[in-house]
């Protein structure tokens, strides 16, 4: 078994991009256009109005942040090119399959508000990255 360790340059540029990780949550009204954060904060019943393309478009643009982001810590915690060009393309069929999800359950006339918030969690939050750094450990390590 190999073992692997993280130099300090590289702790350091994780820890940074977890800070970064940490301000798009923190900054996520200002940054995004997204009606639903309301919506699921105070659990209100009837949808609100929203603007589908601008919906899409704050979707994406977070989940490309935190995409980039989750790309940098994979790269800073194994330094493998692999693990970096799967996971975009993991990331990139996760984003089309869930926003698809996401906008034919938004769209119905009534849509299942628990579906709608944990697909739109997966879209906004960067939970692939907590799934993907213990596979990716236990795959290069352990195995």
């Amino acid at each position: 078994m190999k073992k692997h360790k993280i130099n300090i340059a590289s702790a350091l540029a994780i820890a940074v991009l977890l800070v970064l990780l940490v301000c798009v949550r923190l900054f996520q009204e200002r940054l995004f256009y997204d009606p639903l954060l309301d919506y699921f904060r105070r659990s209100r019943i009837v949808l609100p109005q929203y603007n589908s393309v601008k919906l899409f478009v704050g979707l994406l643009f977070r989940y490309l942040l935190n995409t980039i982001i989750s790309l940098g810590i994979l790269w800073f915690c194994f330094k493998d090119k692999s693990i970096v060009k799967l996971t975009a393309g993991l990331y990139v069929v996760f984003f089309i399959v869930l926003a698809a999800i996401f906008f034919i359950a938004l769209a119905t006339d009534s849509p299942a508000n628990m579906l709608l918030f944990y697909i739109r969690r997966f879209l906004i939050q960067p939970l692939l990255l907590i799934l993907f750094v213990p596979a990716f450990y236990y795959q290069k390590h352990v195995k």
